[in-house]
């Protein structure tokens, strides 16, 4: 169906027929591709590469995005109808930063993890370190919080982790 295809690939819609599928960071996606998920939500069918018909499919769709779409709508970079196609049942998670609250059970959760991954010992904050932890800006919210307690995890020599070694 094009130069260098060497299998048959099923797309994702394809795949995902009776089921559901998540498309991750849809405020990033270009208008092209916006019209053909728009084609796909409305007729429910889809046309694969190379294919001389079209394929029914019917799927559930969830899709996330750190962009706020009605002002990408606004800016001519998000279409508004393929916007209120998707936004039967919005969900609004705050960021890291507007929950702080969530922040010691999160660092102690990933811990434990890293811990048990990197074959160490449980690593536990003292409340400096918690504190810290929590009056932190944290704008790459859960993913930054998840890759310092890893970092921390794998380079802090003792069992507690303490503000200085934040």
């Amino acid at each position: 169906s094009f130069t260098g295809a060497v299998r048959k690939q099923t797309g994702k819609f394809v795949a995902a027929d009776g089921g559901t599928i998540f498309l991750d960071e849809i405020g990033d996606m270009s208008l092209r591709t916006q019209a053909k998920v728009l084609r796909v939500l409305q007729e429910g069918e889809v046309e694969p590469v190379g294919a001389a018909t079209v394929v029914k499919v019917e799927v559930r769709v969830i899709a996330a995005t750190n962009k706020d779409l009605t002002e990408e709508i606004r800016g001519g970079r998000f279409r508004e109808d393929l916007f209120y196609r998707l936004n039967v049942i919005p969900i609004r998670t705050p960021p890291l930063r507007e929950r702080k609250e969530d922040i010691p059970l999160l660092a102690q959760h990933f811990a434990k993890g890293f811990s048990q991954e990197y074959n160490k010992h449980e690593k536990k904050f003292t409340p400096a370190a918690l504190k810290a932890l929590q009056d932190a800006a944290w704008r790459g919210n859960v993913r930054e919080l998840r890759n310092m307690i890893e970092r921390l995890v794998i380079m802090v020599p003792s069992d507690a982790i303490d503000i200085g070694d934040l």
